[in-house]
C-alpha cells in the first residue's frame, strides 16, 4: 500500500483524477485505472490512450484554439490595409516595410516563443499554459485598440498578442496526443481546419467591421474571440507523464555553480531531440520554408488592390485561401493516417512544391479570377502543411518528447518567418512592385522540399543499421550459448 501511494504522489498535478476519471479512459467509475509510470516504455504509455470520450470535447476546444488565433493572424491583410489607410500612407511615403512588421511580429512570436512554452507545458501542464496564454492574447488585444501608434502596436499586438497566442497554440497540440493516438492525423486535420473556418468569415467581417466601427472597435471584438479560449483551455486535461522527473533533486554537493548551472539547463531544455538526424534535418527543412510562407498572407490584399483597382473585393481571395485550406487539413489529416511512419513526410514535401510554385505565379496573374485560382492551390498547400506537423513529430520522437520536439521546430521557424513580410516589403518600397518579392518567397519553399527528401531515405537507412546490430547481437549471444554446452567448457565442467 505504501508503495502504491508513492507512485501517486509521483504524478503531475491533476493527472491521477485524469488517469481514473470514467470519460477519459473509459474505466468504470470506482475502478482505479492503471497508472503510468516513469519507467513504463513508449508502447505501454500509448496503450493508455482513450481514442475518444473526452477527448472529443478536447478536440472542439482545439479547434477554437486555432480557428481563433491563425483565423485573426491569416485575416492580417485586412487590418494591414487599414493600418495604412489610418496612417494616411501615399504612394510618394510608402510605409509597406514599417506596417508589415505589426502582423510579422504577432506570427513570429507565435513560434519564437515555443521552446519556452514547452517547458511551461511539461512544468504545469496544457491546461494553465493555454489558459494563461489566452488571457495574455486578450490584453494585447484589447489594448491595442486604445493607441493609435504604430510603434505602440509592435508591442500590444505583435509582442503581447504574439506571445499569448503561442501559450495558448502549443498546448493545444500536445494535448491531442493524450486522447487520441489511432486517429491522431484525423483529429489534428479537425483542429487545423478550425483556422480555415476563421480563416473563411474573418475577412468579410473585419472588412465590414473596419468601414463601420473603425479599427479600434474591431481589435476589441477579436479580443472577445481570446477571452472565451481562456475558459475553453480547462478542459486540456492532461493524461501522460512528462519526459522529465521534476521531482529530482537539483543541487546535487561537488558540483559546482556551473555544474549546477548546466544541470538547470539541461532539466529545463530536454535537448535529447536533437541527438536523432532525421529530427535536425526535419526542423531544418521546415525553417527554410517559412521564409516564403507568410509573404503572402501580409501582401497579398495590397498586392490585389493596386493590380486590380477596379476590384473592391479582394478580401474573397482570403476566404479561397482558407476554404481550399481547410479541405486541405481535413484531407491530410485522414491520409496521414493511412500513411505508416515516417513517410507522411512525403505529404510535407509535396505542399512545400505547390507553395513554392504559386507564389512564384502570383505575379504572373493579369485577371483577377487567375488570381483566385492561384490562391485556391495556395490554399491546399497551407492545409497540408500545418496539419503533418504534430503526426510527423510524434514519429519521429515519440509521445514522451513531442512537446519539446514541437516547441523547438516552431521555435526555429520563428526568425525566417518573421523576417520574410518585412523584407518583402522593403523590397516593395524600393522597386514600386510585389512581384519580385513574390518570385523571391517561392524559392524557400522548393529548397526546403528537397530537404525533407532526405528523412524517410536516412530514417530507413538508419533502421536497417539498427536491425543489423541487433541480429549481429543476438548470434554472438547464440554462439556464446551454445559454447557454454559443448564438452570440456569451463562452464560446463563447472555444472557438472
Amino acid at each position: 500500500m505504501e508503495e502504491e501511494a508513492d507512485e501517486d504522489e509521483n504524478l503531475p498535478p491533476g493527472e491521477e483524477q485524469g488517469m481514473r476519471d470514467s470519460l477519459l479512459g473509459g474505466t468504470p467509475e470506482g475502478v482505479r485505472a492503471p497508472a503510468q509510470t516513469p519507467g513504463d516504455s513508449e508502447e505501454q504509455v500509448r496503450t493508455r490512450v482513450p481514442e475518444g470520450g473526452f477527448g472529443w470535447v478536447v478536440v472542439l476546444a482545439a479547434t477554437w484554439c486555432s480557428g481563433s488565433i491563425f483565423g485573426i493572424q491569416n485575416s492580417f491583410g485586412i487590418l494591414y490595409v487599414i493600418l495604412q489607410e489610418e496612417m494616411g500612407v501615399t504612394k510618394e511615403q510608402p510605409m509597406d516595410f514599417q506596417t508589415a512588421w505589426v502582423g510579422s511580429l504577432a506570427m513570429g512570436m507565435v513560434f519564437f516563443c515555443s521552446p519556452v512554452v514547452s517547458i511551461f507545458t511539461d512544468r504545469l501542464g496544457c491546461r494553465k499554459t493555454s489558459s494563461g496564454g489566452a488571457a495574455l492574447a486578450f490584453i494585447g488585444l484589447l489594448s491595442s485598440s486604445f493607441t493609435n501608434s504604430l510603434g505602440v502596436r509592435y508591442f500590444t499586438y505583435g509582442i503581447l498578442f504574439g506571445c499569448g497566442c503561442s501559450f495558448a497554440f502549443q498546448p493545444s497540440l500536445v494535448i491531442l496526443g493524450h486522447y487520441f493516438k489511432k486517429r491522431l492525423g484525423l483529429v489534428n486535420g479537425i483542429v487545423a481546419g478550425g483556422s480555415c473556418v476563421f480563416t473563411m468569415c474573418l475577412p468579410f467581417i473585419l472588412k465590414t467591421m473596419g468601414k463601420s466601427i473603425g479599427l479600434a472597435h474591431t481589435f476589441r471584438v477579436l479580443s472577445a474571440l481570446m477571452f472565451v479560449q481562456i475558459f475553453l483551455s480547462l478542459t486540456f486535461k492532461p493524461l501522460l507523464h512528462p519526459p522529465t522527473d521534476y521531482k529530482e533533486k537539483e543541487n546535487v554537493p561537488g558540483r559546482n555553480k556551473g555544474q549546477q548551472c548546466l544541470v538547470h539547463t539541461q532539466k529545463y531544455f530536454n535537448m535529447q531531440v536533437f541527438k536523432k538526424k532525421t529530427y535536425r534535418i526535419w526542423v531544418c527543412g521546415i525553417a527554410t520554408t517559412v521564409l516564403g510562407y507568410f509573404v503572402p498572407y501580409v501582401h497579398l490584399m495590397k498586392f490585389a488592390k493596386h493590380r486590380f483597382k477596379d476590384n473592391t473585393e479582394e478580401w474573397v481571395l482570403l476566404v479561397c485561401i482558407g476554404a481550399t485550406s481547410g479541405v486541405g487539413r481535413l484531407a491530410s489529416g485522414k491520409i496521414g493516417d493511412c500513411i505508416p511512419g515516417l513517410k507522411k513526410v512525403y505529404l510535407q514535401v509535396a505542399s512545400f512544391l505547390l507553395l513554392g510554385i504559386v507564389s512564384m505565379m502570383l505575379p504572373l496573374c493579369q485577371v483577377f479570377t487567375s488570381l483566385i485560382v492561384v490562391c485556391l492551390f495556395l490554399g491546399l498547400s497551407d492545409g497540408f502543411l500545418i496539419s503533418m506537423m504534430s503526426p510527423i513529430a510524434f514519429e519521429l520522437v515519440g509521445p514522451m518528447q513531442a512537446s519539446q520536439a514541437i516547441g523547438y521546430v516552431l521555435g526555429l521557424m520563428a526568425i525566417p518567418m518573421t523576417a520574410g513580410p518585412p523584407i518583402a516589403g522593403l523590397l516593395r518600397d524600393y522597386s514600386g512592385s510585389y512581384d519580385l518579392a513574390f518570385y523571391l518567397a517561392g524559392v524557400p519553399p522548393l529548397v526546403g522540399a528537397l530537404v525533407l527528401l532526405c528523412v524517410p531515405l536516412i530514417h530507413e537507412r538508419e533502421r536497417r543499421k539498427e536491425l543489423q546490430l541487433e541480429a549481429d547481437k543476438e548470434k554472438t549471444q547464440d554462439n556464446v550459448v551454445n559454447g557454454e554446452l559443448l564438452p570440456g567448457s569451463p562452464v560446463t565442467d563447472a555444472r557438472v
